[in-house]
């Protein structure tokens, strides 16, 4: 038997169908979908998150000291000397700074991107700060360096560093939007950079393992090269 159908749009909302000279049910078409939240990034400022300038460092600095916020001095200097990633920095332990009883004047790190270690200094102002915050009853016995408000979360999480973050620069009057935890990263890469023009050191503070990506992150353009030519004689 030869079978054969023919469909008819009988309306917006409904079709009829024939099939071998009978009808067959009729079937609504289901409603469109529509995205009810607004986009992630509707109001947002999208791309590279700007580096703080040194006076925006010393003003958070002077901030956080004032309401003697340990937590916040200690992890604010540390974010600034590692130049790590959030999720780095927020699972680090007392251990990676810390050794006899005392802050460890450079410390390593195995980044989770690329599973290789970093180095990086950690200064004199730094390490006053985080003597201080070993000093908190929260720290006692605590493997990680910034332990979760609750006991099922072992340290703060990524969301709530760039919530602590968000907070650093709006203290100062600075667009939220325009800064991030990337901010922190680099901040201390990008003076070195102006200072010495040197990408391959700061390739390495970074860790990044290609050169393009190190010139990326910092926005090394064109009219930047120009200048550095420009600034040689021979």
């Amino acid at each position: 038997m030869l079978w054969y159908a023919t469909f008819v749009n009988v309306g917006l909302s409904m079709w009829v169908g024939v099939v071998d000279g009978g009808p067959i049910m009729e079937t609504r078409n289901l409603p469109a979908i529509r995205a009810l939240r607004p986009a992630w990034n509707k109001g947002r400022i999208v791309g590279q998150k700007r580096p703080l300038k040194p006076k925006h460092v010393w003003a958070i600095r002077v901030r956080l000291e004032l309401a003697e916020n340990h937590r916040d001095l200690a992890l604010f200097n540390l974010a600034i000397d590692s130049k790590l990633g959030g999720c780095d920095l927020v699972r680090m332990k007392v251990a990676d700074v810390m050794a006899s009883g005392q802050i460890k004047e450079r410390a390593s790190v195995l980044q989770s991107k690329t599973q290789k270690p970093v180095r990086f200094e950690i200064s004199e102002g730094t390490r006053s700060s985080l003597a201080r915050w070993m000093r908190e009853p929260l720290m006692v016995g605590s493997e990680y360096l910034w332990p979760g408000r609750f006991h099922e979360r072992l340290h703060i999480s990524t969301r709530q560093y760039a919530r602590i973050v968000r907070d650093w620069v709006t203290s100062i009057g600075l667009e939220a939007s325009a800064y991030g935890t990337h901010s922190m990263r680099r901040t201390k890469v990008t003076q070195i950079y102006k200072k010495t023009s040197n990408l391959r050191a700061v390739q390495l503070l970074l860790g990044h393992s290609k050169m393009d990506s190190t010139v990326r992150y910092l926005g090394v353009e064109l009219e930047d090269a120009l200048m550095i030519s420009e600034s040689i004689e021979i």
